[in-house]
């Protein structure tokens, strides 16, 4: 009867000991799971999958924000729209066609003043004569997300409610550390890749004596340029093809928007509208050549830096060389005019 209690009592501690064991597995688990997937997100496939949800989630939500309410200057013109309309009836209804002198002035006050509310109400509030729910269509919204974690910033849509300015805040101190890390890694690996290629070219081109050691090839910086100016003629002929743009307005957005300036005089489909669906599929395309080519500018960088230390690193081994021989020479100069005094 003594026994009994005993066995008990250690069939109990060895199943908290078990439960605890168990319980200190599973975390470890998690931890190394939780390990994994931030080495994962740090690798080039990682970050840029990262920010291309950062920005399909960013589009998903300024979308949501910002076609909960109409816009308010675009309810005004509405407003004022509706009014002047009841005016003219008014007008026409009270004033005799005959009487041609105040007719035409009645209706000329009215439309001056519809037309002094519209112009005020585009230069102070932006209005650009369609509701939120036509301006803010996901592929729009994912432009603007790009716009604003890449600095690019074009200027065409902005947030206008309170709400949207204060996450655009927000996604952007989260979106821009995020950029620069997709910028940095995309240069490293398109360089990699880049460089191999150019190698294995001027191997192929170029004989070698096997006897001599393979030396490092430095990709030049005039590849790098053609690289870029290629990708921008790519831009400008389908962009000038799709907007009905000049090539060289097409080249103008093609660098600009590379360069990071965004002017915003030329977006691609700014002007879409609601019978226009089928062409919001050119800003998804907008999108990935932006990407892209955000990421060949990274690429080039790279090269051309590598390029500028190899330089940096033979002037200084010149200069080194310049000034030992230049000392060796000063000195034997000495020595002879200490042997003939």
């Amino acid at each position: 009867m003594e026994g009994r209690p005993r066995r008990s009592f250690r069939s109990s501690t060895r199943s908290r000991e078990s439960s605890s064991t168990s319980d200190v597995s599973a975390r470890e688990k998690i931890k190394d799971c939780c390990r994994k997937l931030v080495a994962f997100m740090c690798t080039q496939v990682g970050v840029g999958g990262l920010v291309v949800g950062y920005t399909a989630v960013g589009a998903f939500t300024f979308r949501y924000i910002e076609t909960l309410t109409d816009d308010e200057s675009y309810l005004q013109v509405e407003e004022a729209r509706n009014r002047t309309a009841t005016e003219l009836f008014q007008i026409v209804c009270k004033v005799n066609v005959f009487n041609r002198t105040v007719f035409e002035q009645e209706i000329n006050s009215t439309l001056r003043k519809f037309q002094d509310k519209v112009a005020n109400e585009t230069k102070l509030h932006g209005y650009s004569g369609r509701k939120n729910i036509e301006i803010w269509t996901y592929p729009a919204a994912l432009m603007f997300c790009l716009s604003v974690i890449t600095m690019v910033g074009y200027g065409n849509m902005v947030a206008r409610s309170d709400l949207g300015k204060c996450v655009t805040v927000i996604y952007a101190m989260f979106g821009i550390p995020l950029y620069v890390l997709y910028f940095m890694n995309m240069g490293e690996v398109l360089a990699g890749c880049f460089r191999w290629l150019y190698t294995w070219c001027y191997e192929c081109t170029t004989e070698r004596d096997e006897s001599e050691p393979p030396r490092r090839v430095i990709v030049p910086t005039t590849a790098s340029l053609w690289v870029i100016g290629v990708y921008v003629f790519t831009g400008a002929i389908m962009f000038a093809a799709w907007e009905n743009w000049s090539y060289l307005d097409s080249t103008y957005f093609c660098v600009t928007s590379l360069c990071k300036i965004g002017l915003g005089d030329f977006v691609p489909g700014a002007n879409i509208s609601e019978s226009k669906g089928g062409n919001y599929s050119k800003l998804v395309v907008n999108f990935i050549y932006m990407l892209i080519g955000l990421g060949l500018v990274a690429m080039c960088y790279n090269l051309m830096r590598e390029e500028i230390r190899v330089k940096v690193s033979e002037f200084k081994e010149d200069m080194g060389q310049c000034l030992e021989d230049t000392r060796q020479r000063f000195l034997n100069c000495c020595k002879w005019c200490r042997r003939n005094k």
